[in-house]
C-alpha cells in the first residue's frame, strides 16, 4: 500500500500546497496505519473495514497516544481514504461511520512579559552568535510566527524600514505581520555585525535571514535550542516549547486587548476557533486575579 500513500502525498503537495514539514507527518502517520493493516492480513485497500479503523485508534489510544495525535491520525487516514475512494481507487470510504474521539482543549504553556523580558535581556553582548540569538529571540516573539516559518523566512522578507515581515505559512499562504522597534533594531545590528561573517563572503549570500556558524540555513531544532538556552539563563523554570514564544506573543496581544480577528490574522490561523483557546488562557489570568482581590475570591 505503501505506493498509494504516496501517491496522496504527492497530491497533498501538489494539489493542496502543504508545507513539507506536513508532509512528512501525513507520511509517517499513514506508514503506521498501513504497518498495522499488514499485521492484520488486510494485503489490499479494498478489504479495510470501518472496524480495522477502529481497531487501529483503540491501539494508538492502549499506547498512551493523547487524543490530538489519535485526532490528527484519523484525520490523515480519513483523508486518505477520500482520496482513494476519488481515484477509483477503491470502492468505498470505510472511515464514513467513524466518530473522531472528542477533543480536551488544552490551555497552552506562556511566559509572564517579565519572564519574557528577562529572555530577552539575558541575550546581550556583542559576540556574533548573541547577536544573531538575541535577533532570533527578538522578532520571534516581535512576531508570533512558527518555528518552521522562522527558520524558512528569506532577508528579502522583512522589510526594516517599514517595520513588517512577509511571511509564508502552511500552504503557502503568505500573510504581513508588523514588527516592532525592539525587533528591527535586534535584527538590522544581526545584519550588520553578525551575517556578514556567517555568508564568509560568498557570491551570492545565503538568501535565509537568519544562518548557523557554517553559514547555512539554521534549523527548527537550533532555534528551539536558543530558546531553551536563553530561558536557562533567565532563571525560568517553567517548561519550554518550541512555540512557547508563539503562544506568548499571542496570549500577550489579548490581554493588552487586541482583538481575536487581528490575533488571528498575524498568527496565520485559518479557522478563528484555533486563535481562541487563547482567549482560554486570558480567561484564566483573570480568575486568578479576582481570586487574589476579590473579598469573597
Amino acid at each position: 500500500m505503501s505506493n498509494y500513500v504516496e501517491e496522496f502525498v504527492n497530491y497533498l503537495s501538489v494539489e493542496r500546497g502543504l508545507a513539507g514539514n506536513t508532509l512528512m507527518a501525513y507520511r509517517r502517520d499513514l506508514a503506521q496505519y498501513c504497518s498495522f493493516l499488514d499485521e492484520k492480513g488486510r494485503k489490499d485497500i479494498r478489504q479495510v473495514e470501518r472496524k480495522d479503523i477502529a481497531d487501529y485508534m483503540y491501539r494508538q489510544k492502549s499506547r498512551g497516544l493523547s487524543a490530538t495525535s489519535i485526532c490528527r491520525s484519523l484525520s490523515a487516514i480519513k483523508m486518505f481514504h477520500r482520496f482513494l475512494v476519488r481515484e477509483g481507487l477503491a470502492g468505498a470510504d470505510p472511515t464514513n461511520l467513524v466518530d473522531t474521539p472528542k477533543l480536551w482543549k488544552r490551555i497552552p504553556d506562556v511566559l509572564t512579559v517579565q519572564e519574557i523580558e528577562a529572555m530577552l535581556a539575558a541575550a546581550k553582548g556583542g559576540h556574533w552568535q548573541t547577536v544573531r540569538d538575541k535577533a532570533v529571540l527578538e522578532l520571534f516573539y516581535a512576531s508570533g510566527m512558527r518555528v518552521s516559518e522562522l527558520a524558512h523566512l528569506k532577508l528579502e522578507n522583512i522589510n526594516l524600514e517599514v517595520g513588517y515581515v512577509r511571511c509564508i505559512g502552511k500552504g503557502r499562504k503568505e500573510r504581513i505581520i508588523p514588527v516592532g522597534k525592539r525587533a528591527r533594531e535586534a535584527v538590522e545590528r544581526y545584519c550588520n555585525v553578525s551575517r556578514p561573517k556567517l555568508t564568509k563572503g560568498r557570491v551570492p549570500a545565503p538568501p535565509a535571514l537568519f544562518l548557523s556558524r557554517l553559514g547555512r540555513d539554521m534549523s527548527r531544532q537550533s532555534i528551539w535550542k536558543i530558546i531553551k538556552q536563553y530561558a536557562r539563563k533567565a532563571n525560568i523554570k517553567k517548561e519550554i516549547k518550541p512555540h512557547t514564544l508563539r503562544h506568548s506573543f499571542a496570549t500577550h496581544l489579548l490581554e493588552h486587548g487586541a482583538d481575536l480577528r487581528s490575533v488571528q490574522e498575524m498568527l496565520g490561523h485559518s479557522d478563528i476557533s484555533t486563535t481562541q483557546i487563547y482567549t482560554h488562557v486570558d480567561k484564566e489570568r483573570l480568575r486568578a486575579v479576582h481570586k487574589q482581590f476579590h473579598p469573597r475570591g
